[in-house]
């Protein structure tokens, strides 16, 4: 499911679940497992993806057969994940290959620093189109990245942008040609960063990056029980339903 790959100080932590890099249980847990083991072995992180999709988001075709408690066990889990990315200690870069719709794109909004490929991809929170609402702490965090109107626009109405829009949004920090570009460019900026003075440079990121952990302390339990309502709401259920239905009729 993860490929770990060393790049000196750098660790590279590529999702590989075929065939989308779905986010389901596993997935997650072991994310987290590996990004907390990354961030005390290593000096900056990586997260990549696949050529061409980066993370499809959530595995709603696994997900849409749990009850309520394992849906909490999950959402819980996918939280803490992303507060593992926010509040690491040290800088996480993600190369972002391809398409990162939903929880893919929250994943690069709670990182350092965002670089995506070029190419007929789309990004963004398209939570609004499959019946869920975004959680406050979700909604801030793209606020931080593109202005609080723009980022009004794209939540309420669940829009999806290519990576020149993503630019010059400000949703991503830069864009490259192709694959190998994207992750080198992230690699090279986390070196860039590690080749400054690191008391300096660590402290200033802490204080830069320190209302994360405000607000994931505040607000996951009430962000997970109300996302767990709106999942199994019957408007969220049907809209979800008639999702996975199409995607299994692709498949």
């Amino acid at each position: 499911m993860l490929e770990i790959i060393n790049h000196g100080k750098v660790r590279e932590i590529c999702l590989a679940r075929l065939p989308v890099n779905a986010l389901n249980l596993e997935l997650v847990k072991l994310l987290t497992q590996s990004l907390n083991t990354a961030t005390a072995e290593s000096s900056a992180v990586v997260i990549s993806g696949r050529c061409g999709v980066f993370c499809a988001g959530l595995d709603v075709v696994e997900l849409i057969q749990l009850g309520r408690d394992d849906m909490t066990v999950f959402w819980s889990a996918f939280f803490q994940l992303l507060e593992t990315i926010a509040c690491s200690p040290v800088p996480i870069a993600t190369a972002i290959t391809g398409h990162a719709p939903a929880g893919g794109a929250v994943m690069c909004m709670v990182s350092d620093y965002r670089v995506m490929s070029r190419g007929g991809y789309l990004i963004g929170l398209n939570e609004t189109r499959v019946g869920l609402i975004i959680p406050q702490t979700l909604q801030n965090a793209m606020v931080r990245l593109v202005g609080p109107r723009v980022a009004e626009h794209m939540l309420v109405a669940g829009t999806m942008i290519d990576p020149e829009t993503a630019f010059k949004t400000g949703f991503v920090d830069a864009l490259e040609t192709g694959y190998e570009e994207t992750i080198q460019h992230a690699i090279q900026w986390c070196e860039e960063l590690l080749s400054l003075p690191q008391l300096s440079m660590l402290g200033n990121r802490a204080i830069a990056r320190a209302h994360f952990k405000q607000e994931f302390a505040n607000n996951t339990a009430a962000s997970v029980a109300s996302f767990v309502d709106t999942w199994f709401s019957d408007e969220t259920q049907a809209v979800l339903h008639s999702l996975v239905a199409k995607l299994k009729s692709k498949n």
